[in-house]
């Protein structure tokens, strides 16, 4: 029985979800951070469980070819996968989804599945930061340690140096009193909004938040004070036009969202999932688009031309910017603020040709996924971040008569065991 501090020599066999990989130590699963599939490391077991151990690789023994030198800590959010050439970084993703759906969907994958590459450095257009004094970063994983997230290089450094700013001025002004803040910019890179997160019963003033917009570049920045209020200086939105969203399936319009709105983060990949989400959608008949945010896909599909989409989002920054953009595109389009699951619960006997499903990580809820499935919608087009809930979803389609006929996947975020993937289901009785 292996145990915490001991140091072994490992054959590292697979990868496993969430960046680490797995070896064997007399039967016992070691997961192991800082290595690949088919590498002989001497690894330090950092803890052990009743069923798993987890370890470091301290010393490479017999390195992959795939191995390059990582700047920075690997720790530090962004950077799990750095040592690992790109190449083989995609087929690593590739592999955990395609174990996520043998081994908890029961559906083994007998087809290659395609991983969209992305440039590794400056991809990232939202982020959220820690804020400590003057200092920003993520958290070391497992830590509230703050680490430098310049390093990672995700962000644009000119996204790094504004938000340097806006700690440094809240620093001066009132120090302590914003626990993180959110930036979102466009995809261009020129237009930049952001969202501070306050310490509880916390308050800021308006003119902070002025000067920090005008000393900053923002377009606008916002805060919610104790009980919710929100502050705002400017217009704290990013606009982005839906012609280049759409690869110019829409001519014109735009798409605008706040620094508090959920949204994509890729910005060379934004696109194409985009387009991979609108031909997996029939002309004919309504589009239902389930965990909308601010109508990503629903107001694209609107611009390019479809007549019957409804949206259904429940946060409540996201809702508001869905209303703003589907209102140019109305009555083609319809806005639903609502839970998912009360808003199908309301709509009964009425199916749509095509629901597209954008869940968090922790995929469909099991009660709106009964809803979709009784409502015997003929398509379904899941747009996922976890492989395991995803699989998880899978499985329960399958059992409710749907076939998987397509599933790829993009990666949004390089260097970093996470993939998004796109499956599409068609119903089969």
């Amino acid at each position: 029985m292996l145990h915490e501090g001991q140091q072994v020599e490992l054959t590292i066999e697979k990868p496993a979800a969430g960046g680490r990989m797995i070896a064997r130590h007399f039967g016992q699963i070691v997961l192991v951070r800082g290595a690949i599939p088919g590498e002989r490391v001497q690894a330090w077991i950092e803890r052990v469980d009743k069923r798993l151990a987890f370890a470091v690789a301290r010393e490479v023994i017999e390195p992959s070819p795939d191995r390059r030198e990582a700047d920075g800590d690997p720790l530090c959010g962004g950077a799990l996968y750095a040592h690992i050439c790109y190449p083989r970084q995609l087929a690593i993703k590739a592999d955990v989804l395609r174990d996520a759906f043998a081994r908890l969907g029961r559906h083994p994958i007998d087809f290659a599945i395609d991983v969209a590459g992305s440039p590794e450095h400056g991809y990232r257009m939202r982020a959220r930061l820690h804020v400590q004094g003057t200092r920003t970063g993520f958290y070391r994983e497992g830590t509230h340690q703050l680490c430098d997230a310049a390093l990672t290089r995700q962000l644009l450094p000119e996204t790094i140096a504004t938000v340097r700013r806006i700690a440094a001025s809240i620093d001066r002004a009132a120090g302590g009193s914003v626990t993180s803040l959110a930036i979102t910019e466009n995809i261009a890179g020129a237009q930049r909004a952001a969202h501070l997160e306050l310490a509880s019963g916390a308050a800021i003033a308006p003119p902070l938040l002025d000067r920090i917009v005008t000393d900053t570049g923002l377009l606008g920045l916002s805060a919610r004070n104790a009980g919710g209020q929100l502050v705002v200086s400017g217009d704290a939105v990013v606009i982005d036009p839906l012609p280049v969203i759409t690869g110019g399936r829409a001519v014109s319009g735009d798409l605008l969202r706040h620094a508090e709105s959920f949204f994509q983060g890729n910005r060379y990949l934004l696109g194409d999932l985009v387009n991979a989400v609108v031909a997996a959608v029939p002309q004919s008949g309504e589009v239902l688009d389930l965990y909308a945010g601010v109508g990503l896909f629903a107001v694209s599909l609107a611009a390019a031309g479809y007549l019957e989409v409804t949206a259904v989002e429940g946060d409540r920054a996201s809702g508001a910017d869905l209303r703003r953009n589907a209102r140019p595109y109305e009555p083609k389009i319809a806005a639903q603020i609502a839970r998912v699951e009360d808003y199908l619960a309301s709509r009964r006997g009425r199916p749509a040709a095509t629901t597209i499903v954008d869940p968090p990580r922790t995929g469909i809820s099991k009660e709106a996924l009964e809803a979709v499935i009784t409502h015997r919608t003929p398509r379904i087009v899941y747009v996922s971040c976890d492989p395991a809930t995803l699989a998880r979803d899978t499985r329960r389609l399958l059992d409710a008569g749907y076939l998987l006929t397509s599933l790829r996947a993009f990666d949004l975020f390089p260097n970093t065991p996470h993939v998004e993937s796109l499956a599409i289901f068609e119903r089969t009785k």
